[in-house]
């Protein structure tokens, strides 16, 4: 049985989920270490989980999620697993236990589908109950000097984007990067 576990840095399992992130996203993916820190412990909207899985051989690590509480949606903005689970099934369980752990609408960055692996991922989220929203979307740097990057975004839990698009791109460009438009 899956269980995210909300955490701060002071867990033990902190160092994990740090390390995880530094795996599965590249720099310009994600904020650097110290303001990593600061969000996890400091800011009451965002959500660092742990996700663990308890088996016969005791509790594994499975990964990490990393949300936003903003205005009436739910942001994912990082979400991987632990190499030594992949393939292993968890992906699908991680997205049911996501629905089930944040009611409502749901949100997430992708890549356009533009290479192998991009158009796998978008038809991994569509499997598990996502649709594609194909407006224009650019997440802005996370870092000074840093570049944007041309997205879509990906939505479950209403049947259309598009009517609440310009708000829902807004609070997550103003509450996740900072940037007020």
């Amino acid at each position: 049985m899956l269980t995210l576990t909300k955490i701060k840095t002071d867990h033990p399992d902190y160092s994990f989920v740090e390390e995880l992130l530094h795996l599965s996203f590249p720099e310009a993916e994600r904020r650097d270490d110290d303001a990593q820190r600061e969000q996890t412990d400091r800011n009451p909207q965002f959500n660092c989980h742990l996700i663990t899985d308890e088996t016969e051989k005791g509790t594994v690590r499975v990964g990490l999620i990393t949300t936003w509480n903003l205005n009436g949606f739910t942001y994912v903005e990082h979400l991987a697993t632990s190499p030594d689970v992949r393939n292993q099934g968890y992906g699908r369980k991680i997205m049911e236990e996501l629905k089930q752990h944040f009611p409502g609408l749901i949100v997430l960055e992708v890549e356009k589908p533009e290479t192998d692996l991009s158009i796998r991922r978008i038809g991994f989220y569509r499997r598990c109950g996502f649709s594609l929203c194909e407006k224009e979307y650019i997440q802005p740097a996370y870092r000074k000097g840093g570049e944007e990057l041309p997205l879509f975004l990906m939505y479950t839990g209403t049947d259309a984007l598009d009517p609440q698009f310009e708000t829902v791109r807004d609070n997550i460009h103003r509450e996740v990067y900072g940037v007020v438009r």
